[in-house]
């Protein structure tokens, strides 16, 4: 009996050193595969890095000019060949202050009126040798800016925002970014007839400050910039088009490759590792008789992998669908209910692309981990593949129990994640269905909560959304707020304007009024926005809400002696493109004058930066309508984008004026943003004035209205009204009394 098994061991022992031989050779075939893979993708986003980086910067050098090309002083002293102001605020400025190599201004007939390079005057001789290579595109844009104003009397409106960017070899040889726009002004004060624009011309070389920009940003420190294609060595390069198709240079560097220096750098550890592991396994098959115990471990670990997801050591899918057969039939014999939670990480992708896939596992990992810990011992949190999870809620009592559970999750995705030594903001939707129906089956549970998180995702991300079945109490009144309010915007029953005053700071007079919306539901009483506001916005009812605020103010107003009333708009509005069709309508419609109309903003809507929104910004104060930006100084607006959308009011947030008297650097802040809008010819009102100090020290700083409830709550059109005559009496007493005396 002895001869059979030492024959088998040697079988075994020969086939295991043939099987190592091959999973050596296999694993090392795998493995080069493997880094030349990870090098090329390396290589690829280094690649994708220096081009992305190009053309934001490029695409920075309109906007640069934007702050000077879009404004009445520019047109008006470059026709009076005012010299010294061209050179403090256009040619020499523009160069010194965004870093652009050169500035070139060109009269109506393509004359140069001066040139300028890095920050000083430009040589006539060196500027001739420019302009064989840039009067092309001055001429290309000449051309695009006479048809778009073609049979007009002013070409301002029709060419704003035209322009060409070209990459192109200079007279000098040199190789630049070069962007073309033509000079505008920026109210109806001044007027330019078609052809007798003026036309400024910025370059950046390829090879200078540009080029150290791009290697910060890139961090490809020895990033070069050649006529050549690099072929030494290990470096690559990529080619820069002109839009014709030639080619004007390259950039050359050396690429890094992750996977081939950690293979060089732990050749010698890897080659140790292999003999140990030679070793080791030779030992092993030498002692056979462990060779039961081996197997059953491997057939425990085995059992473990099929039911378990690699990654996480959850449940996968497989266990995930025994167990929710498991938990519906205790369903069934019980009679309690059951929920089935879906949950997918909102922004998962976006962390596998930009952080690596190491990075996108750790995320999943640090997803399981932290949903497991949500949970009772009862319940199953299963990995369904990608970043898609879901959770098995045993016997929850009721539905608010189930709801919380996906609220958590909601919420312990919220906060940024430490992911790849960044804070990463993830975010998770969730579907739930709660049933205690004994005749659904497993398929159908997983529909439905698939369809609830589906229906999550597409409301905005970052919530949960309960299944819209028979227990689904919210779900059923949030749509019927949703038809309420549907028949009220169809009758107008229901909604009504508020109008919150705006006081002069100097002598109290009533400067204007802040129209607020209000429902009066039938069942739930007066409604504040913030219960339905965001509502409408989900369901595609805001512009149809947002027009009638603005057709009833509008209407009140008409009728009274209010100096103007303010609508606030939603950013979604915006992007109706014919918004500002809508507005101008409501007005003819009313006969209500445009001067009296301010439309608040906020922040978030310039920072878009969109040409829509630009375009109806730009048409809506062409109309004579004022832009008032809401909440100033909650978020970010640079001062070039206060200039190039055209801001007439900055309405400081209620929480600075909430700070007054309490944070000694407050009162800095608010004095900085009032010298901001009257350096800007901006009226600056404060919100949230509350307290006799706060008014006494807003007045002192120099604010120009005042807004809060110490001067007045909301009121009704009615009381706006009376205010109105008490106003108007209590002058024209005064006035009596001045013409007795």
């Amino acid at each position: 009996m002895r001869a059979p098994t030492t024959s088998l061991a040697n079988q075994i022992t020969g086939l295991s050193y043939i099987f190592a031989i091959l999973l050596v050779a296999v694993l090392g075939s795998f493995g080069w595969w493997a880094a030349s893979r990870i090098d090329g993708r390396s290589i690829a986003r280094e690649t994708r890095s220096v081009h992305n980086e190009l053309t934001e910067l490029a695409e920075r050098i309109p906007v640069e000019q934007n702050s000077s090309v879009i404004w009445d002083d520019a047109v008006i002293n470059l026709r009076s060949n005012n010299t010294s102001w061209i050179k403090d605020n256009l040619a020499e400025w523009m160069s010194s202050h965004f870093d652009h190599d050169q500035i070139f201004l060109f009269d109506a007939s393509n004359k140069v009126v001066r040139a300028t390079e890095r920050g000083g005057e430009m040589r006539k001789d060196v500027y001739e040798r420019e302009l064989p290579a840039l009067l092309p595109l001055v001429v290309s844009l000449r051309a695009q800016m006479a048809q778009a104003s073609a049979g007009l009397d002013d070409s301002t409106e029709a060419i704003t925002g035209l322009g060409i960017l070209e990459y192109l070899r200079l007279g000098s040889g040199a190789a630049a970014v070069v962007s073309v726009r033509p000079i505008v002004p920026d109210t109806n004060a001044v007027r330019q007839t078609p052809g007798t624009e003026y036309v400024m011309i910025s370059t950046r070389l390829l090879n200078g400050a540009l080029l150290s920009e791009m290697r910060k940003r890139t961090e490809l420190w020895d990033l070069s910039f050649e006529e050549t294609l690099a072929t030494e060595g290990d470096r690559l390069g990529t080619p820069i088009l002109a839009k014709n198709g030639s080619i004007i240079g390259f950039f050359n560097w050396a690429p890094e490759k992750p996977a081939s220096s950690f293979i060089k750098e732990t050749a010698p550890v890897l080659a140790a590792g292999i003999l140990a592991a030679i070793i080791a396994v030779t030992f092993l098959l030498r002692r056979l008789q462990r060779t039961s115990n081996l197997l059953e471990d491997t057939k425990e670990k085995a059992s473990f992998l099929a039911f378990h997801d690699p990654l996480t050591s959850i449940p996968n899918r497989a266990l995930f669908e025994d167990r929710l057969e498991q938990a519906l039939a205790n369903m069934r014999r019980t009679g309690s209910m059951i929920a089935l939670h879906y949950i997918d990480l909102d922004r998962f992708k976006h962390v596998n692309d930009t952080l690596g896939h190491q990075a996108g596992d750790e995320l999943i990992r640090y997803g399981a981990q932290r949903l497991a810990g949500l949970v009772d011992e009862v319940d199953t949190v299963a990995r369904l593949g990608g970043d898609e999870f879901a959770i098995i809620q045993f016997q929850p009592p009721n539905v608010a129990s189930a709801e919380a559970l996906s609220q958590k999750v909601v919420d312990v995705f919220a906060d940024p994640v430490p992911i790849a030594g960044v804070e990463a903001s993830v975010g998770a939707s969730v579907g739930v269905i709660v049933t205690a129906n004994p005749s659904v089956s497993a398929v159908d549970l997983m529909r439905q909560a698939d369809i609830a998180l589906y229906e999550a995702k597409s409301s905005g991300r970052g919530r949960y959304q309960l299944f819209a079945g028979e227990l689904d109490d919210a779900v059923q009144e949030r749509r019927m707020l949703e038809i309420d309010l549907r028949a009220a915007l169809a009758t107008g029953q229901g909604l009504q304007l508020v109008y919150q005053p705006v006081f002069h700071t100097v002598g109290g007079g009533l400067a204007g009024a802040e129209a607020l919306i209000r429902w009066n539901h039938p069942t739930r009483g007066r409604m504040a926005p913030d219960a339905f506001i965001g509502l409408a916005e989900e369901r595609g009812l805001i512009d149809q809400l947002g027009l009638w605020v603005m057709r009833s103010a509008c209407s009140f107003a008409s009728g009274t002696t209010l100096p103007w009333v303010a609508v606030n708009v939603s950013p979604l509005q915006f992007r109706n493109e014919r918004f500002a069709d809508s507005v101008r309508a409501i007005l003819k419609e009313i006969g209500f004058p445009a001067a009296r109309l301010q439309i608040e903003i906020t922040e978030g809507l310039l920072l878009q930066n969109s040409h829509l929104i630009q375009t109806t910004l730009r048409e809506l104060r062409a109309d004579g309508i004022q832009i008032a930006l809401d909440d100033f100084g909650t978020g970010y607006s640079s001062i070039s984008y206060l200039r190039t959308h055209g801001i007439d009011k900055l309405k400081i947030d209620q929480s600075f004026t909430a700070l007054l008297g309490t944070d000694p650097q407050i009162e800095s802040i608010i004095k900085s943003i009032v010298d901001l809008g009257r350096a800007m010819d901006m009226v600056v009102t404060a919100e949230g004035v509350e307290t006799t100090d706060q008014q006494k020290t807003l007045t002192q700083i120099g604010c120009d209205e005042l807004q809060g409830y110490l001067l007045s709550r909301p009121i009704s059109a009615d009381q706006i009204i009376a205010m109105l005559g008490k106003r108007q009496s209590a002058a024209a007493e005064s006035k009596s009394s001045r013409i007795e005396g």
